[in-house]
């Protein structure tokens, strides 16, 4: 069977998450995909319902020895990665199960590099709260927000070249990466439907708000290369379209 695209799980924690993701990415009606999880914690490698994929054909696990975070991960996973598409989704989140048909479908269709799909945000136990819709999104409007859900995200490789790979940030690295790739004058094409439940985990590192301020000025000054005023200030909106969509 001939692999399409690449599905890339890094994971730490939280075995019966990851169980509810794997499920969903098994129930897809588009199967010609590979999985790659990243074992990022070194401290629980013997993880029995990890590595009874080990043996499944369209299985790829990579054992960390150090932990390196999410994102150089997901780094990890895209170079030994087969599909014409890389498709990024956290250990708790969940896909629908016409996702990844009607997004590559699309993709193919029109030729787009880059897409993004709406998504719930529910809590820990799978309650709704509320919805992320997606929408067209160039290198100028996502340097105001960056309104991408990362599990939703599907990249035609291609685009992956050399220095666009995540960062290593412990936040806001997938946002580096989008500014990187619309920074090339891809555009990130938002399709409506709502294809992904983000869990709001409280265990989360995304949690923190003095980290997301330390590394969205780190985005800005160190990635960007913007001056420290101008960083600030981009923190600042940043900061405000993050409270008004919540």
């Amino acid at each position: 069977m001939k692999i399409v695209v690449s599905i890339i799980i890094p994971f730490y924690s939280n075995i019966n998450l990851l169980k509810k993701t794997i499920k969903s990415i098994l129930s897809q009606t588009f199967k010609k995909y590979e999985i790659i999880i990243v074992h990022d914690n070194p401290e629980s490698l013997s993880n029995n319902f990890i590595n009874i994929f080990k043996s499944k054909k369209n299985f790829k696990i990579i054992y960390n020895k150090k932990n390196i975070g999410a994102g150089l991960s997901r780094n990890k996973g895209i170079h030994i990665s087969k599909g014409k598409y890389i498709a990024f989704i956290d250990s708790d989140d969940i896909w629908s199960s016409n996702k990844l048909l009607t997004q590559i479908n699309l993709m193919e269709r029109y030729k787009y590099l880059a897409t993004h799909t709406s998504y719930d945000k529910v809590d820990i136990n799978g309650k709704f709260i509320s919805t992320r819709v997606a929408k067209n999104l160039d290198y100028k409007r996502l340097l105001n927000s960056c309104d991408i859900g990362l599990s939703s995200v599907i990249l035609n490789k291609k685009i992956l070249k050399k220095k666009i790979e995540f960062p290593s940030l412990r936040t806001k690295e997938d946002y580096v990466l989008w500014l990187k790739i619309a920074k090339t004058g891809v555009i990130f094409y938002g399709i409506k439907l709502r294809f992904m439940k983000w869990h709001n985990n409280p265990d989360s590192l995304s949690k923190s708000n003095f980290d997301k301020l330390i590394d969205a000025f780190r985005v800005y000054y160190n990635y960007e290369k913007f001056s420290l005023i101008r960083s600030i200030f981009r923190v600042f909106i940043l900061s405000i379209n993050f409270l008004k969509k919540n």
